[in-house]
């Protein structure tokens, strides 16, 4: 169903994160660099930013003029891309930063860390709007509803929690993951089905606005790190740290193709994934690899 179609090697550590836009794939390494990549010559490009620690999320704001990174003592960099200069250096955050995500529609730009801190910001001005320490352990993954109005939090402590996004009050909070949720993506056609990742390497489908589990799957040996939709949302795709990428039926979540080292996968674990098109996307790990992934013929499961 995907085969790979560009493979880069360049950093000299493990890469935690990554974006991108039509023309480079952004990567975040515990190298310290954050480094820029053209997918279509499979080389690096002269953009590239070193920093003092390593770091483990980034992200393109702002209509992609901004990229922000986080790093492991929770400092946040915002750097112009065309002029390639920081505009910001923020010192709020006291541990690592684990989710930056942009809001559009409330024109604000989220962080949180391993202590459990929420912080809102506003995305032109870089103010900081609210910061609210919810002891809930590492907070993994932020997401944004599909208007703005809410965002869903997947935390340590093995809840998920959501908040309203006029005050920031938390309205639903609820137990979903032994361990830890650690991953998180709104069904694309259902928006009233949350779809989990956790620790316990289960993936769970939620209708979130009951609170109730309609199904519970054992996907991965171990924590699943990110859940993307593809191809219009008729398919998901989940990294692991089993040092594995499975593409899933979004609608029977039936397993339709495992990528492992032996199909050109990765050979430790996978970190992140960032959706490139509804054919396309990028995985990222410990290997030190970015690889490229494209649609081609269906093919069905093991």
């Amino acid at each position: 169903m995907f085969h790979k179609k560009v493979e880069i090697k360049g950093h000299s550590a493990a890469i935690y994160g990554v974006d991108g836009n039509a023309d480079f794939a952004y990567t975040a390494s515990g190298d310290g660099f954050v480094a820029r990549w053209d997918l279509v010559l499979g080389t690096q490009d002269a953009f590239a930013v070193k920093a003092d620690k390593s770091m483990y999320c980034l992200k393109l704001v702002n209509a992609q003029t901004q990229l922000v990174f986080g790093l492991t003592d929770g400092a946040i960099h915002v750097v112009d891309i065309a002029k390639k200069q920081e505009v910001k250096h923020i010192i709020q955050h006291s541990s690592a930063l684990f989710s930056i995500v942009e809001n559009s529609f409330k024109k604000h730009i989220y962080t949180t860390d391993a202590d459990g801190n929420l912080a809102v910001w506003n995305a032109e001005t870089w103010n900081l709007l609210l910061f609210l320490p919810l002891q809930v352990g590492k907070i993994r993954e932020i997401l944004v509803g599909i208007d703005g109005k809410l965002i869903f939090l997947a935390c340590q402590d093995g809840t998920i929690r959501i908040f309203e996004t006029t005050n920031y009050n938390e309205i639903q909070s609820f137990h979903a993951h032994n361990g830890g949720t650690t991953s998180l993506c709104l069904h694309s056609m259902k928006t009233h089905l949350l779809i989990s990742g956790g620790k316990d390497g289960h993936l769970r489908v939620w209708n979130w606005k009951s609170e109730k589990c309609h199904l519970e799957i054992p996907a991965h040996n171990y924590g699943i790190y990110r859940i993307i939709t593809l191809d219009r949302g008729n398919l998901l795709a989940t990294c692991s740290r089993d040092h594995s990428i499975k593409i899933w039926d979004a609608f029977q979540f039936k397993v339709l193709q495992k990528i492992e080292r032996k199909h050109g996968g990765h050979s430790h674990a996978v970190n992140d994934l960032w959706k490139k098109s509804e054919t396309e996307f990028v995985s990222v790990g410990d290997d030190k690899r970015i690889i490229q992934w494209s649609m081609s013929t269906p093919v069905n499961a093991d």
